[in-house]
């Protein structure tokens, strides 16, 4: 049920960012780079396709304590009522610890190293971040909250958290920013202004940083991104290069009971000899973003277009997720996995990418009419002609691309 509802918020999301980036590109062109955008919508394909690994568990364990622990029973709109205020409530202290706890914040960093601010930095989420906060919902579980009451209320937070991220809205009225999260105040939480930092830990009530001390007005246009810039558009590298950098400074603390300690203290600090924890630097307003492109603007188009696909075989696999052999269901996590850190790659200019499109292209070809060869054998055909069209097409405006000296030089003479 949770991979349908996925299928059906995907094109819904997708169509609001049209929208969005319609609604600005006029004005405010800037709001949009092709480059971050993707890297954002590719980072929010893994961290559906990991979630897909993660959910059984959260739930399993949800369930665990719902069936044997239990105190209430809570049930029909109070349900929903209490749920909703209070799945806020533990997000907000998730979020917090997001932030403030070494462990948590190398998961939660990704959703903060776009230095962007639209809606696709919504769908940037981390492949392990749900798995790591979900202890501090499971006390939802005392109160005998059935698993579909849970899942609405985290979908309507999920949804309302969506819009936020928007610099097309400027401020809400009054009564409505003193009760409730809005694009003002989660601009604030996005920011690297040390005034800032770690503020807004809010999903829709932005009463509870007003209650626990995190509250801050947008004063100024906040610069966006985190404080050591991540240079990459690869997604698993996104998601893996704090915990990288949080081993090598571990390697020069002096004491096992520090590296230990690391793990749980606030980003930025180190052992007192080797200078204690670090300051938040200031905002260098004259430090340019990270960049990079493809070689061509048709690469960049080319690009554009593998992810349309991407997200086709992404809302395919999620759709058949339950029908596919476990063979098909690796096979396919892996192409789609794949294709997100190419597409980066190719952004970036990579040069082992030219040799790992062909491959991903071909092994993409292969397991789609494979599967439809053994499962459906009537449809073969049908899936066969089309699939050799495209990937020819695509072999041969990839080629083209990644050789176009080559090519014109030959064409001249």
């Amino acid at each position: 049920m949770e991979q349908l509802s996925t299928v059906i918020a995907i094109p819904i999301f997708l169509l609001f960012i049209v929208v969005e980036y319609f609604a600005t590109r006029k004005k405010h062109p800037e709001y949009y780079r092709l480059n971050d955008a993707l890297t954002n919508l590719n980072i929010g394909v893994s961290h559906l396709l990991f979630k897909l690994l993660t959910t059984g568990l959260m739930l399993g364990a949800y369930v665990l304590v719902l069936e044997n622990f239990a105190v209430l029973h809570l049930s029909g709109v109070t349900a929903y009522i209490v749920v909703l205020i209070l799945f806020d409530f533990c997000f907000y202290w998730a979020h917090r610890f997001g932030h403030e706890v070494n462990l948590f914040w190398g998961a939660h960093v990704v959703h903060h190293q776009s230095e962007e601010y639209n809606l696709t930095v919504a769908l940037r989420q981390s492949w392990i971040h749900s798995l790591l906060a979900f202890i501090f919902f499971l006390p939802i579980a005392f109160l005998g909250v059935d698993v579909l009451t849970l899942g609405i209320c985290a979908s309507i937070n999920s949804f309302f958290q969506f819009w936020i991220h928007t610099k097309a809205i400027d401020k809400m009225p009054k009564w409505f920013e003193a009760i409730f999260n809005t694009p003002s105040h989660h601009r604030v939480h996005h920011g690297v202004n040390p005034k800032y930092i770690d503020k807004n830990h809010a999903g829709m009530f932005i009463i509870w940083d007003k209650l626990f001390g995190t509250f801050q007005e947008e004063i100024e246009e906040p610069t966006y991104g985190v404080t050591t810039q991540l240079k990459s558009w690869n997604p698993a590298w996104a998601n893996v290069e704090y915990y990288v950098t949080m081993f090598k400074n571990a390697k020069a603390f002096p004491k096992v009971s520090d590296k230990l300690k690391y793990i749980v203290a606030k980003p930025g600090w180190q052992p007192a000899e080797l200078g204690g924890q670090i300051p938040i630097p200031e905002v260098d307003y004259n430090k340019p973003k990270y960049d990079a492109k493809a070689s061509s603007k048709s690469l960049n188009i080319y690009v554009l277009v593998q992810f349309a696909f991407i997200i086709i075989g992404l809302s395919a696999y999620l759709y058949n997720y339950e029908k596919l052999s476990l063979f098909y269901t690796i096979i396919f996590f892996s192409v789609l996995m794949l294709s997100t850190v190419i597409c980066s790659a190719i952004l970036e200019q990579k040069k082992w990418v030219k040799y790992a499109e062909y491959a991903r292209l071909l092994i993409a070809f292969i397991a789609l009419n494979s599967m439809y060869y053994i499962n459906y054998n009537g449809w073969f055909l049908i899936m066969l002609i089309p699939s050799v069209i495209l990937t020819a097409y695509f072999l041969a405006w990839y080629t083209l691309n990644i050789n176009n000296r080559f090519v014109l030089k030959r064409i001249v003479k």
